[in-house]
């Protein structure tokens, strides 16, 4: 274990059973132009002790290994519990950081106070690290992921997990990742509260190297089932919050629905039973209506 005494960003890192990801992972924030960070690896009760041995080359690096929750929640939370910076990242352990990812973002911080996340796309590469000529997360206009973002995320768009830099007192607002939901989504419900506290700060420019590959999590669909669910809780949360009205609640609630309507030719009868538990009176919606006919007419 390795103790940073002050560092000013501190970068939190699941892991399970990915010692040689996890190794490229570290190498690229061995790189970084910004130095004055430390990095928390939480393994999530790996088979081996082979993460411990990959992190003990890393100076900047602190190891922790708990019992396996099944899914980066909880190894997120108490990364963030043991941090001690001012900023947080968070990078899953196969993907990899361009090495001015920290050092422009944290300048964005420093300069504009309003903002207490910034965050930006990625490029893809394979498992061999090899780039697919694709760029996931970027907005066809950067107004749409860049300011008060809280209105046009839900339903539409999330943040890609290893871009953000959040402000600690941002996240001592919005509390913890919720480890009740599956292994999917999770970073989806979380930015979707934080986009309630803080205004998001857009880069365009990909600092990050996303990883796809056959063991990814965000790969198993059917971990996504009830995901819209936990949307409708936040929803409901900010209501009772005072921070969306009744109105604005309805409205986003519609959005939410004509997500679920998208799966509608492939089990009707379980769409519509989803539809009916999210919103008694989706069909009153003209939006709903009008996206389930196109699906019905138009989607094979």
């Amino acid at each position: 274990m390795h103790l940073i005494s002050n560092p000013l960003v501190s970068i939190i890192i699941p892991t399970f059973n990915r010692a040689l990801f996890l190794k490229e992972t570290l190498e690229s924030i061995n790189k970084q132009t910004f130095l004055n960070y430390e990095v928390i690896v939480i393994d999530d009760g790996s088979s081996n002790d082979e993460a411990n041995k990959v992190c003990e080359f890393f100076e900047k690096v602190s190891y922790f290994k708990i019992k396996n929750s099944g899914g980066p929640a909880k190894p997120r939370n108490i990364g963030i519990q043991k941090a001690k910076g001012k900023y947080l990242a968070f990078l899953d352990d196969d993907d990899l950081w361009l090495p001015t990812k920290l050092e422009k973002q944290v300048v964005v911080l420093e300069n504009n106070p309003d903002f207490g996340l910034v965050h930006g796309c990625c490029e893809v590469i394979d498992e061999k690290g090899r780039f697919q000529n694709r760029i996931i997360g970027r907005p066809g206009s950067i107004d749409v992921k860049h300011g008060d973002v809280s209105m046009r995320m839900i339903g539409n768009w999330t943040i890609m997990m290893p871009t953000p830099l959040v402000r600690k007192e941002v996240i001592d607002k919005v509390g913890f990742f919720n480890e009740e939901m599956p292994p999917a989504g999770e970073d989806t419900e979380y930015w979707t509260r934080c986009s309630f506290e803080t205004q998001f700060y857009y880069i365009d420019e990909p600092l990050v190297k996303y990883r796809v590959h056959a063991t990814n999590l965000s790969a198993d669909v059917q971990k996504y089932d009830r995901f819209d669910y936990y949307i409708k809780e936040v929803l409901l949360d900010q209501k009772k919050r005072g921070k969306i009205s009744n109105s604005l609640y309805k409205m986003l609630l519609s959005r939410i629905c004509t997500n679920q309507i998208k799966y509608f030719k492939k089990d009707y009868q379980l769409t519509l039973v989803r539809l009916f538990e999210l919103d008694k009176f989706w069909y009153l919606r003209y939006n709903n209506v009008k996206y389930l006919i196109y699906i019905l007419l138009f989607k094979r």
